[in-house]
This record gives C-alpha cells, structure tokens and sequence, in this order.
C-alpha cells in the first residue's frame, strides 16, 4: 500500500489555525500528523489523495496565513524508517508505558504497552489517543466486553485487555490497520480479541458494556445508531476525533435520539474526548 507524504510550511499562523487545518485535513483522508519545522508533516493513503481537493482547502485559508507544501510517496519499505524515526516511548497519567519493539522495555510501569503500527496509526502521540487512554485507565473495565471501533493499532483494546476487559472486538475499515491489531495484539499476549476489517455493517450483533471510537465527527454521526443497537443499558461510549463546537454539540444530540446521554468530556487543545452511557 502507498501514502503520500505532505511536509507542510507557513508563516504567520496562529496555533488554533493551525488545529483547524488539521480537522479539515482529516475530513480529507489525512491520517496522522507530526509537528515539523515551521509547520507539520501529514500522511494519507495514495488512493484517498486528490492534491485539488488539498489546494482548495488551503486556498480557503489563503487569507489567514501563507502556506507551501511538498509531497513524496512513502510506500511500504519506508514507513518503519518513517516512524521509528520519529517514534519515542510515551507515558500516560505515570501509570501506562507505550513503546515500540525496538524500545528497552520499562517494568516499573504497571501497564506496558508495545506496538508495531505497520503503516497503520494509532501510537498514543495524537491527542485524542491520549485522551481515550486516560478514560480508560480510569474506567471500571474488569470482565467487560468491549468493542473498539476504528481501533488503527488497536492501542486501545489492548489497553482494556491489561485492565481485566473479558472480550474485545476491534474494528477497522483499512486491511493494514486490520493486519497491525492482530500482530499487536500477539505482541501484547492478549488472546481474547477478535479484529475485523470492515465499519459498522460488520459489527457483530452482540452486546457490549463499553464502545470506544476515536473516528471523526461525520463518520460517528453516522454510526451512532449502530452503537446505540448494540451498546448495553448503562453502557459507556468513550469518543474522540473531533473539536469541541460545535462537533461535541452535534454528537450530544445525535446521541440523545437514542437515550444515550453525555456525562463528560477533555479538552487537549482544540480536540475534544468525550464520555457517554446509555439509560
């Protein structure tokens, strides 16, 4: 599978320009992002690239601030360089080690998590990832059955899996995404996790006592009458992907048509995390 790679530079942005940039990016197709000098670099998979669709989205900001771009193609024998290049060890709340396999491992942590992204996304850097991990490392997860939705390195199941989770299915629409969480989840010994490759048709019609998905706004909205199907009474749905407003507003509402209801939410800069339980 190729990506492209978009190195982006500017001059004069403000950093909640820069955070709206990055959403608009994402409703393009654009995957994960890293900081970079004077600027980010973004990554999308080649087939989901159209660079008119990207010069139409900057031009919109033409009048905020300058910006340039280069694009290169990034195909399977260079991602590992890509991002062990850029990939350090992260620690979430003191209490949670995520590495990767080339990293010594760090045993005073109660939870270790490894992972080997193998072009899919999902390490815990972003945000939003972080602020999924800190909900569940705060959750009550023992002999729950969960269900993780657009999972990426399934970072997240894993997690549920080391806090006593009973069974977990994690879902993912892209077939690397799909082949990482298998390989990541042998990496991690959980062996009580079902990946599927596919999006909301292919969730198996089951109950579940918690959903996490750490999507986007348009694709939750859309699936959200799913979850509520297969969520339990007294459920939880952790969310992120998304900004604060008016994209958490949106969601409360969609998920209020079926009595699920909003209990809370972070903040880490612009983007949003939010918790929710069915009544």
């Amino acid at each position: 599978m190729q990506y492209i790679k978009a190195v982006f530079k500017f001059e004069n942005i403000e950093e909640f320009q820069q955070d709206l940039l990055i959403s608009d990016l994402a409703e393009l197709g654009f995957d994960t992002f890293e900081d970079s000098e004077n600027g980010f670099t973004a990554f999308i998979m080649k087939d989901n690239f159209s660079e008119q669709e990207l010069q139409g989205l900057l031009y919109r900001y033409a009048d905020d601030f300058a910006s340039d771009y280069l694009l290169e193609d990034v195909g399977d024998e260079n991602w590992n360089a890509e991002w062990e290049k850029n990939f350090s060890p992260l620690v979430i709340d003191d209490v949670c080690y995520v590495r990767a396999t080339f990293h010594e491992p760090q045993p005073s942590y109660p939870y270790e998590i490894v992972i080997d992204p193998k072009m899919s996304f999902g390490t815990g850097h972003h945000q939003t990832t972080t602020m999924m991990m800190q909900y569940i490392l705060a959750a009550d997860l023992k002999d729950k059955e969960v269900l993780d939705m657009g999972c990426g390195t399934a970072i997240l199941a894993i997690l549920a899996a080391k806090l006593g989770a009973k069974s977990l299915v994690a879902i993912d629409y892209d077939d690397i995404c799909y082949e990482s969480t298998i390989e990541n989840a042998a990496l991690n010994n959980v062996d009580n996790l079902q990946a599927i490759c596919g999006s909301k048709e292919v969730i198996p019609s089951e109950q579940y006592d918690v959903i996490f998905a750490n999507i986007n706004r348009n694709i939750l909205l859309d699936q959200i009458h799913r979850y509520a199907e297969v969520l339990k009474a007294e459920g939880k749905i952790f969310f992120s992907g998304f900004y604060l407003d008016p994209d958490l507003g949106m969601i409360t509402a969609e998920c209020a048509k079926y009595g699920i209801k909003y209990l809370d939410h972070k903040q880490n800069g612009d983007w949003v995390a939010a918790q929710f339980e069915k009544k």
